[in-house]
């Protein structure tokens, strides 16, 4: 099963150009993270992968500076807060 998610993204990436492929808000691109954590930890775990970033990659996000640490930082609709290292650079362009 894990080579079916495998094959499924690299089908993605042959089909879709780059350019019509919506935008991710993570600096590694959800596709590209799936196949990462699909390829080295197997199918559960890709599987896992995939519903979070679905689930976190569109609307609903905020992102915000942390009036403690003064860290650019973003709130996931999950509720989970990431860090700058991992937004999108295109987002953090003001």
């Amino acid at each position: 099963m894990k080579y079916l998610i495998l094959f499924a993204i690299r089908l993605y990436w042959i089909l879709i150009p780059q350019n019509k492929r919506k935008k991710c808000v993570f600096k590694k691109s959800c596709s590209n993270y799936v196949f990462e954590i699909t390829q080295t930890e197997g199918f559960i775990k890709g599987l896992s992968a995939f519903r979070f970033r679905y689930q976190n990659c569109r609307g609903g996000f905020e992102i915000f500076k942390n009036p403690i640490s003064n860290k650019t930082q973003m709130l996931l609709p999950s509720g989970i807060v990431i860090e700058k290292e991992e937004i999108a650079e295109r987002l953090l362009i003001h």
